[in-house]
Formats: C-alpha cells, sequence, structure tokens
C-alpha cells in the first residue's frame, strides 16, 4: 500500500513559517540597514615643477619693487632691537629690509620715496650714540626713538620713529624723516607735546640758552630758571638716561606731564625732575610751561655741594621768582672757575636781548662789621658786573645793589647762639636778578 506524502508538505511548511519569523524579530519593521559608503579615490597628484638651474645672475629688487606689497612690518619684544635693526639696514641702503621692518602702515606714498633718496645717499650713524630713545609718547604703551645721522645740522640729520606696543610686542607706528633740501626747519621738528619737551632738554644739554628758550612759555618760566638749568646740566655732569630718559606722567587735551630721567657721565647716578608742557591756542606748539627742579636739586647738592641743600645755582628772591646765586670764600671776592662758566651762561642770555637789565646784589655773612661787609658785598657785585661786561654785555643792562649782612639765606647762628659755618657759607654770595 502507498503511503501519503502529505504530513511531508505540513513539516516543510511549518520550517519556512518559523524561518521566517525568526527573521522578523531581527530586521523591525521601518529600520533600514545603512548604505554603504564608499571612499572616494584620492585625487590625482601633480608632480612638482621642474627646478631648472641657471646662469643668468638674479637681479636685485628696484627702490620701487621693494616698497611694493609691504607687509605689516616686523614686531620684538625688544623695542630697541627693533630700531637698531632699522639703523643697520638704513646704513646698508638696504630699502628692502627697511620696508619689511617698518611695514605699510608706517610708509606712506610721500615718505616712501623720501626714504628712498636717503637710503640713496649712503647715510651714517653719528657716533657714539646714533641710535637713541627719547621718550614715551604714552606710558609703557607708545615710545619714540631717534636716529641721530653723522651730519652738521641738528634739524636735518634725525629720523624719529614711533613704536606702539601690541600684545607685548613693539611695532613701528609711524616714522618721521628730516626735511629735504630747500624746506624750512622749524624750531622743533616735531610739534606733539614729546618732541617740544626733547628739543628743549637737547639744547640745555648743549648749553644753547638762545634755542631752549624758544621751547618755554616765558609767563611762567624765567631764564633764570633755564639758566640753572644750564648750569645744573654742566657742573653735575648730568645727561639724559638712556632708557626711559622721558616718561609719561599725565595727559590731558591741553596739558602734560613728564619725568626726565638723568645719570651722571659714568651712568652710577641718577637724578629726576619734572616738566608740565602746555598747549595754546592753534596753530601754536605746545610750551613748557613748569619745571620742577626740587629733586635734581637735592641731587646737586649731595653730589656736589657736599650735601648742603642750600648751596644752590638756584634760589628764591624775595620778590618771587628765580633767581641765580654765586658764592664766595671767607672774606674774598674772587671768582673761581666754577663761577666764571656760570656767568658766561648769564652773558650769553643777555646778549641774546639788550632790552633785558639785571640787578646784582652782593652779600656776606655776619663776621666783621657793618661797613667792612657793607663794602665786601659791594665788591662781589662789582667783580660779577665786571666779568659780563668784559664778555660783551652792556654795562647799561647791569644794576649792582649791596646789601651787606642784612639779607642772610640761612642763620649765621645756630638755635643756641653758636657759629654756624655751613649757614655762613650759603650767604656769601651775589643774586643775579633776571626777572623784570
Amino acid at each position: 500500500m502507498q503511503r501519503s506524502k502529505l504530513p511531508y508538505f505540513f513539516l516543510g511548511l511549518a520550517a519556512v513559517l518559523a524561518v521566517s519569523a525568526l527573521i522578523l524579530l531581527i530586521v523591525k519593521p521601518g529600520v533600514k540597514p545603512a548604505p554603504v559608503v564608499q571612499e572616494p579615490a584620492p585625487p590625482a597628484q601633480t608632480p612638482p615643477a621642474e627646478i631648472k638651474n641657471s646662469d643668468t645672475p638674479i637681479e636685485p629688487p628696484t627702490a620701487e619693487e621693494a616698497l611694493k606689497d609691504l607687509g605689516i612690518g616686523i614686531s620684538a619684544a625688544d623695542p630697541a632691537l627693533l630700531v637698531n635693526e632699522i639703523a643697520k639696514a638704513l646704513e646698508a641702503g638696504d630699502l628692502a629690509t627697511l620696508g619689511r621692518l617698518i611695514g605699510k602702515d608706517a610708509l606712506d606714498p610721500q615718505t616712501a620715496e623720501r626714504l628712498k633718496a636717503l637710503s640713496a645717499a649712503k647715510l651714517k650713524l653719528r657716533q657714539p650714540n646714533g641710535v637713541r630713545e627719547v621718550g614715551e609718547l604714552e606710558l609703557n604703551a607708545r615710545t619714540r626713538w631717534a636716529l641721530e645721522l653723522d651730519g652738521q645740522d641738528p634739524g636735518r640729520d634725525r629720523i624719529f620713529l614711533d613704536l606702539k606696543r601690541i600684545d607685548k610686542k613693539w611695532a613701528v607706528e609711524k616714522i618721521t624723516l628730516p626735511p629735504a633740501a630747500g624746506e624750512s626747519i622749524p624750531k622743533a621738528l616735531l610739534a606733539d607735546s614729546l618732541g617740544v619737551a626733547d628739543a628743549f632738554l637737547q639744547a640745555v644739554l648743549k648749553q644753547d640758552f638762545e634755542f631752549a628758550r624758544a621751547f618755554v612759555d616765558p609767563a611762567t618760566v624765567s631764564d633764570a630758571k633755564i639758566a640753572g638749568l644750564c648750569i645744573l646740566f654742566e657742573e653735575g655732569e648730568y645727561r639724559m638716561r638712556k632708557t626711559k630718559p622721558l616718561r609719561a606722567m599725565f595727559q590731558r587735551q591741553d596739558t602734560v606731564g613728564y619725568l626726565a630721567n638723568v645719570e651722571t657721565a659714568d651712568g652710577q647716578q641718577t637724578a629726576q625732575f619734572s616738566l608740565n608742557l602746555r598747549q595754546p591756542p592753534a596753530p601754536s606748539n605746545w610750551l613748557v610751561s613748569e619745571i620742577n627742579l626740587d629733586q635734581l636739586l637735592a641731587d646737586y647738592a649731595r653730589r656736589v655741594a657736599g650735601g648742603d641743600v642750600y648751596y644752590s645755582p638756584l634760589v628764591k628772591n624775595p620778590s618771587g621768582g628765580d633767581t641765580l646765586a654765586l658764592y664766595f670764600e671767607f672774606d674774598e671776592d674772587d671768582m673761581n672757575p666754577r663761577t666764571r662758566r656760570q656767568l658766561e651762561i648769564v652773558s650769553m642770555i643777555l646778549r641774546a636781548d639788550p632790552g633785558k637789565k639785571l640787578t646784582l646784589s652782593g652779600h656776606t655773612d655776619s663776621l666783621g662789621t657793618e661797613d667792612y661787609n657793607k663794602s665786601l658785598s659791594a665788591r662781589r657785585a662789582d667783580v660779577v658786573r665786571d666779568f659780563l661786561t668784559k664778555a660783551g654785555v652792556n654795562a647799561a643792562q647791569i644794576v649792582t645793589v649791596a646789601k651787606g649782612s642784612s639779607q642772610p639765606r640761612r642763620p649765621n647762628l645756630t638755635e643756641t647762639g653758636e657759629d654756624n659755618p655751613e649757614g655762613r657759607r650759603a650767604n656769601r654770595r651775589t643774586e643775579i636778578y633776571l626777572d623784570f
């Protein structure tokens, strides 16, 4: 009897259903398998151009090419390093390096043309001190340097570089070149406050009273103050400090203040004094309106006058204002070399302004009789007058007065009634009144 195949059919159907159910459990409805992403084929690389040797020499760039498409300039953490590199490039006539160091922001077309002309002239810096820090335009943020060129005319032989500090590095913000041949030179090459302060102090350092006088307000800064500063600089052998010689103290719209830092010729001692400048209504330049010499006088007294703060070349007179004082030894009317040099500066003042007069008042200490001291004080005033007239000052400009011991600057006796030699030393003098 033949078997039926129906049971095998149902067993196969059951197996198919079981497999289908298993697939449904693994692959849920609504979830599609992620598509297969094929990596793109790498682009074909172009082989580098062949570098060929050539015997043809490469021509250096022209001035126009060197100053074309300038960058933003080079910055440095040390401004002195940057300025010295600019100085080297200037002396070498390397216009391309100059352009890179200075940058496009500081080189407008007119300045670039002048720089090209200067570079072609094979300039040399003055030796020594061809690179000089002028001072701060803004405290710890903007500073000015000068390149002193080897020439005879300071107005035409100086380049100024204004540097700005950005992110703790310094870069050139502005360059000021000397005027071209045929252009007039103003009293101050720069009309801003720092330029005027620097020009004034450089004139004082050179003992050029008349030039220094052009930068002050005569209503507030006396001729005696300028002359006294000239005397202090020479006798104290001061020079402007090499680092931060002028530091910005305050800045207002029409008034600024600077701290002037000086040092002795050997660089071992330092001192300070302050300058205030104001700007009159346009078109006037800034003017030095106040000079406070208290700290400088104290240093001078310590170093030059043996610690005697009263033995000062600049004193206050009873009528107000400043007075120059010349000192004498006990019972003498002879001038020492120091006094003669001071009078040479005074004579320059009077020769520059024949309309100005001065009064010479002679003084003594309290030792001696009244009549003798009156006579001695007259001789002390007369010897100063005679020196000035021999130096070319018109005798009609000079008035002499004998005060004897009637106007001591310091007590001749101590509080206990004992002799006071230091006080008497400051009283043996001739005072020069310039302020009238």
